[in-house]
């Protein structure tokens, strides 16, 4: 039929799209989060959360350390439940590397014996009563 228009795919802004997709808390930490750069759309950084982000574009941000990349499948329209806001995009990001055996702040921590150093405070009440002749 000629004459019908096809209407335009729906968009929204990245900012209510992070929210509605519960990839942040609420929308004025998503709008800090763009604005700090953290986010790409479709390979491009942005710093605007009022851009508008639809269905086939892909956002790669660094959240929760590490990196997670979505190809957008239908912008939303509210912030449902968790498993109406996993139907929203699709997950390509890459597989969690295992954790290290140890943080580097645990590693610079001097390993220590047990019962070497200052007591504990238990180990301090054992010590009194074994001196006070055991209560």
């Amino acid at each position: 039929m000629a004459g019908l228009v096809e209407p335009a795919a729906r968009k929204e802004r990245l900012d209510k799209f992070l929210f509605f997709a519960r990839a942040l808390k609420s929308r004025t930490l998503a709008q800090k989060f763009i604005e700090n750069g953290a986010i790409r759309v479709n390979s491009e950084r942005t710093d605007r959360s009022d851009l508008k982000v639809g269905a086939g574009d892909v956002l790669t941000m660094a959240l929760h350390n590490r990196i997670i990349i979505w190809r957008i499948i239908d912008p939303g329209t509210r912030r449902g439940p968790a498993s109406e806001a996993q139907g929203l995009y699709e997950d390509l990001s890459p597989p969690v590397l295992p954790r290290a055996e140890q943080s580097p702040y645990e590693a610079a921590i001097a390993p220590r014996d047990d019962g070497a150093g200052r007591p504990t405070k238990k180990e301090r009440r054992d010590t009194d009563r074994f001196r006070d002749g055991g209560d």
